[in-house]
């Protein structure tokens, strides 16, 4: 390699997630891991090497960094796995440099530069036209799909004599958004919801009105909450998606997305795993044939457990989100509970309970197949140690909930687990009557003249009442003690 100039690469955004040498080509490595691509380099063969995730998060703040560094003059655009090709930001960033941009406005209707291609992907507007313009004009670039190949174009443009910077390193102001959050427990939420997409909705507007603000490992902030437990009931088993569908996810990107958690995966380097790896023979058992013959020699099994977490994790790095899974049945039911260690509620989570629905069918079918059991689906569970949203996902999920959030509670029914309570006024007595919700049973009864001590006891004897009926109980119960004071009649509301 020919003798050059000193220069070395200076992200301004995102600097943990990349690995900076001397020379002039960036590698854009999408899920491969860098790592994998870096050592069969030497760090004057490349000026950086990173990777990008997504489209809508990721593009921009990569422009940005080349701007920064305009001695970057090559660019290996890296689009090898099945990640990428569900995610499409590879693709998005080679549209950039082969088709341009247009003024338009981001989904969640900013201002902005938007990349012309069928893979959304927005650049801020406060970066010129102009010097866009010269970027794509100064990088030479090359798309592949293979690690050895990209490799092989850096050695190729290292051996070329130095290219003098295309322009001045410049950068742009950046816009942040920083929510109010208003106050709510931190540990230990539970959302239920008939559909993903239902519960989803719910999910992102608990996070973003009560989540705390804290740094990531990823050089940016997220919103979070801690042990969020969600809950499905009633999710189709073709899966539910609105229309128009607000979903991250499409079904033709789930259709790709269920292989890697129902299929086993042979080891690739750079791809750190799929769950289907990790469930099928990472351990040297197929755990989901095992948790099927556990059910169906012992249906009411409470050890029909898979588990994703290795030991080595620790040291190796690379650890999934994913870590276990349970499946259950009770009175005819298969539920499956997941527990996530970490959880991208915004982009990932849509996905991952669809694929674990998948998972939960595919168990329930084979239970019935291999047996004389006729399984319905029950719920589906995800426990996310810490659910959060991203701090460039923002803007989005307050779109979402602005557009979402308000039909979604409306459209509600009334039916409460706890049971109902049925309000009468008796001997100069409140007397409120607890009932089963399916029989109407009578399982409690409660007595007194004040509707304050009255809910006292109510909610101490069934703390986990929804909080609406709750606030109905309240209100139902000021207007009987109304009645008994003045002596009128009392009827319940319906």
């Amino acid at each position: 390699m020919l003798a050059t100039p000193p220069t070395h690469y200076h992200p301004l955004y995102k600097p943990n997630q990349v690995i900076c040498g001397s020379g002039q080509t960036a590698i854009i490595t999408g899920w491969t891991v860098r790592h994998t691509v870096a050592k069969h380099l030497d760090p004057q063969e490349y000026a950086a090497i990173g990777q990008l995730y997504s489209a809508t998060r990721g593009i921009n703040l990569l422009i940005r960094n080349l701007i920064a560094n305009p001695h970057v003059r090559y660019l290996v655009i890296l689009d090898a796995t099945k990640e990428d090709k569900n995610a499409r930001a590879c693709e998005c960033l080679r549209d950039f440099f082969e088709h341009g941009f247009d003024a338009g406005v981001s989904d969640t209707g900013r201002s902005c530069w938007v990349v012309r291609s069928p893979v959304p992907g927005y650049i801020d507007e406060e970066i010129p036209d102009s010097v866009l313009q010269q970027l794509r004009d100064a990088i030479e670039w090359q798309w592949v799909t293979n690690k050895d190949r990209a490799c092989e174009l850096a050695k190729s443009y290292a051996s070329r004599s130095w290219q003098p910077p295309w322009g001045e390193a410049q950068a742009f102001p950046l816009e942040e958004n920083t929510p109010t959050v208003l106050p709510g427990p931190r540990y230990g939420h539970r959302i239920e919801g008939k559909t993903i997409a239902e519960t989803w909705v719910k999910i992102i507007h608990r996070i973003k009105t009560t989540g705390t603000i804290r740094p990531t490992g990823y050089d940016g902030q997220w919103q979070e909450l801690i042990d969020l437990v969600a809950v499905i009931t009633d999710e189709p088993e073709d899966f539910y998606f609105p229309e128009p569908n607000y979903l991250p996810v499409d079904r033709a990107f789930i259709e790709e997305y269920i292989p890697q958690i129902l299929n086993d995966a042979p080891y690739r380097e750079g791809v750190k795993y799929t769950y289907g790896q990790r469930l099928r023979s990472w351990f040297g058992r197929d755990q989901v044939e095992q948790v099927i013959e556990k059910l169906v020699g012992e249906i009411d099994a409470a050890s029909a457990v898979m588990s994703l977490w290795d030991v080595c994790d620790h040291e190796k790095g690379g650890s999934p989100c994913l870590n276990h899974i349970w499946v259950r049945v009770v009175d005819n039911e298969l539920s499956l509970t997941a527990t996530l260690r970490s959880n991208d509620m915004f982009a990932a989570w849509p996905a991952n309970a669809m694929g674990l629905r998948a998972l939960q069918k595919h168990i329930r079918d084979r239970v019935n197949q291999c047996s004389s059991y006729n399984l319905r689906l029950g719920p589906l569970m995800t426990i996310s140690q810490s659910a959060h949203i991203y701090d460039d996902c923002w803007d989005n999920a307050d779109r979402l909930i602005q557009d979402q959030y308000a039909d979604i509670v409306r459209d509600r029914d009334f039916y409460d687990p706890c049971g109902n309570f049925q309000i009468e006024l008796e001997n100069g007595q409140i007397v409120v009557q607890r009932l089963t919700p399916g029989s109407g049973e009578v399982v409690a009864t409660y007595r007194g003249k004040k509707p304050l001590n009255l809910m006292r006891d109510i909610c101490a004897a069934a703390p986990v009442l929804h909080a609406e009926h709750s606030g109905y109980l309240g209100i139902e119960l000021q207007k009987a003690y109304h009645c008994l004071t003045n002596d009128i009649p009392y009827t319940q509301d319906a």
